[in-house]
């Protein structure tokens, strides 16, 4: 399959990686532009931009990776989108890889899945590893590395999503389970990440509870039971439990009892009702993509 495909690249403070990237994007054929989204950066990334005749959109201020994410994919003129980071971790073997993967014809989305040598440390690696679990059970598929900032997209399937996207850093997050849940078809490629030039702009505490409250709004967005269901479940479980447990103590039912078990009712028509609306808008909006 011929495409034309545009790379994305959001920098922020990202000049030590994009001599090292840039130079070597230039050789690869198959790419028709190079888009750098220089994110307020107060470094010489404009300058190395400008030595390496790549396009430059420049944000006046920092406005977060998934901002100029977004920035990147309005400009980009491509049939497929390429992100990948500036900081010098992505190898141009492995975009090469994952535009051939692309050309196959067969996949929507290609990610490119680090290994557990690629994390930057043991908590990274464990809370990328908690990520992929939730967001798995949420998708019903096999989540490899939902947090990998290298990707090739179909752009017009990407951008039905854009109004999704966050501005921080939790974008892949957010398009992953979009993708899986919309039935579009996607492929992880193993590859490996070095370690990266300059400092991380991701804090760990922070952007993770970040990740988890964005997996929980995108589950709830497109598979609400999933969520509601087991809280349901729980709660019905603990009002059985103590019903049991007040019956041989007290002989009774209690108000407690009770209430547990109404909110497990209410809480699984939540999830239905939910899950009915969500079909109800995704049915609307694949009504309008195909018109």
């Amino acid at each position: 399959m011929k495409a034309r495909i545009s790379i994305i690249i959001p920098a922020k403070n990202e000049s030590q990686g994009l001599k090292i990237t840039l130079p070597k994007l230039s050789g690869i054929s198959s790419v028709s532009e190079v888009i750098v989204v220089n994110d307020g950066s107060t470094d010489d990334t404009m300058q190395i931009c400008v030595n390496n005749n790549v396009k430059v959109i420049n944000h006046p201020y920092p406005k977060g990776n998934g901002a100029a994410i977004k920035t990147g994919a309005r400009a980009a003129k491509g049939d497929a989108l390429l992100f990948m980071d500036a900081d010098g971790q992505h190898r141009v073997d492995d975009v090469v890889k994952l535009i051939e993967e692309y050309k196959s014809g067969q996949y929507y989305m290609i990610v490119g899945a680090r290994d557990s040598k690629s994390q930057a440390s043991f908590a990274r690696l464990f809370g990328n590893g908690m990520y992929n679990r939730i967001a798995s059970y949420m998708t019903g598929h096999k989540i490899e590395d939902l947090t990998s900032g290298l990707r090739i997209v179909n752009t017009e399937k990407f951008k039905q999503f854009l109004y999704l996207l966050p501005n921080g850093f939790s974008y892949p997050t957010t398009i992953t389970m979009a993708f899986f849940r919309a039935g579009y078809s996607v492929k992880y490629i193993p590859i490996f990440t070095p370690k990266r030039k300059g400092r991380s702009h991701i804090n760990l505490l922070k952007d993770g509870s970040r990740f988890f409250l964005i997996i929980f709004k995108i589950g709830t967005l497109y598979s609400p039971l999933k969520l509601f269901f087991p809280v349901s479940l729980f709660t019905f479980l603990m009002g059985l439990g103590y019903y049991i447990y007040t019956y041989f103590t007290d002989g009774r039912f209690t108000n407690m009892g009770a209430l547990l078990f109404s909110v497990s009712v209410l809480v699984f028509l939540m999830g239905l009702i939910s899950e009915q609306i969500t079909n109800l808008l995704y049915s609307k909006q694949n009504d309008t993509n195909d018109n």
